[in-house]
């Protein structure tokens, strides 16, 4: 477990200030910001390389908060892996292990025995960062924190190694902190997801919750979300919208029209009457030509004016009405569909889709 109370430090100029989380005990936390948030000084701090100034943490149950970094029982993976350059790849490796089976597991499962006999200075980044996750893995740390540990590989082998630390957390069940830019990867290993900006958490929850339902705009555009929207909402309460069904005593409270530029979106939930933002992630966006019968409650016409193809998936913007809508569409749609730059489509999704902030 993982738990910080109102911690603060400083790194040169910089500073955390009252930070606090908690990722229990066997999860896996995912640490997100903008560059210069301070995400590798909090994993610092928690690691104790850099001093608490305030607060406390605990790690596994024990206040450690004045412990040497060397009584913490953690494994930390940098970014630019830091390796110990008078001794060779396997000296690393072993370097406070748990075992020497342990290290020869780990060497042998990130491919790093092929160059035990070798020099860290002949190492390529990507060939360093494997020998940095093995030597963090053969200690059988308590606490794990990953500093971009995977930035080095190629896509390939990012993949594949970041599955392996998967399988390696489910068999040792130590407790993960992940500092990653990776959004995907976020929502494939995290727990528990922490925004971190300017030295402050920001947002805490849910891998899913956070990237679905950022707490303000500057959050939403900053997790990659295509679709933010300034404008104003309020509460339908005079009638009852055609897409609410049962008893509209139950309902009304909930139902919300957001209007921005030329357009009018309705969705879920509470929200005070006056100026907000909308946000909706691209992927829950549909496009058809024609406008659909089922229960999409938005429904809107436009024309296409940028297509942009990312492996499996394409980014459609779509103009309707002077206001931009980004779909993410497979490529397979892209060609049933003869989606093209001028093409008329409908772009739809759900009242659900749309959260406010």
């Amino acid at each position: 477990m993982i738990r910080l109370a109102n911690i603060s430090a400083r790194a040169g100029a910089f500073a955390l200030a009252d930070v606090s989380f908690e990722v229990p005990a066997g999860g896996y936390g995912i640490v997100v910001g903008p560059a210069g948030a301070g995400k590798t000084t909090l994993l610092e701090t928690i690691a104790g390389v850099v001093r608490a100034t305030s607060g406390r943490i605990v790690l596994c149950g024990n206040d450690v908060t004045h412990a040497p970094p060397e009584a913490r029982h953690i494994g930390m993976v940098y970014q630019h892996a830091f390796l110990f350059p008078h001794l060779t790849v396997r000296q690393n490796v072993d370097y406070g292990a748990a075992s020497r089976d342990l290290a020869d597991d780990m060497s042998t499962r990130f491919g790093v025995d092929a160059l035990a006999g070798r020099s860290v200075d002949s190492l390529s980044g990507g060939e360093r960062q494997l020998v940095a996750i093995a030597r963090a893995l053969s200690r059988r740390p308590r606490v794990l924190l990953l500093d971009e540990p995977f930035s080095a590989l190629d896509p390939r082998t990012r993949n594949i190694v970041r599955r392996l630390v998967r399988t390696v957390y489910y068999e040792q069940r130590f407790t993960a902190l992940q500092v990653t830019h990776d959004f995907g990867e976020a929502g494939l290993l995290g727990d528990v997801a922490i925004v971190l900006d300017r030295g402050r958490v920001v947002q805490t929850g849910d891998p899913e919750d956070v990237f679905r339902r950022p707490k303000s705009p500057y959050i939403a555009d900053f997790l990659g979300a295509e679709n933010v929207f300034a404008g104003s909402a309020r509460p339908i309460r005079a009638e009852e919208p055609d897409w609410v069904e049962g008893d509209p005593d139950g309902f009304m409270e909930h139902a919300v029209a957001f209007t921005t530029g030329a357009l009018t979106f309705y969705a879920l939930g509470d929200v005070v009457p006056g100026p907000t933002h909308a946000v909706i992630r691209a992927e829950e966006i549909s496009l058809s030509a024609e406008p659909s019968h089922s229960s999409v409650q938005n429904q809107f016409r436009g024309r296409i004016i940028e297509i942009v193809p990312n492996g499996a998936l394409s980014r459609v913007t779509v103009d309707v009405s002077g206001t931009p809508i980004v779909a993410a569409v497979t490529a397979r749609s892209v060609r049933e569909l003869q989606l093209a730059v001028g093409s008329d489509v409908v772009a739809g999704f759900k009242a659900t889709a749309v959260h406010l902030c």
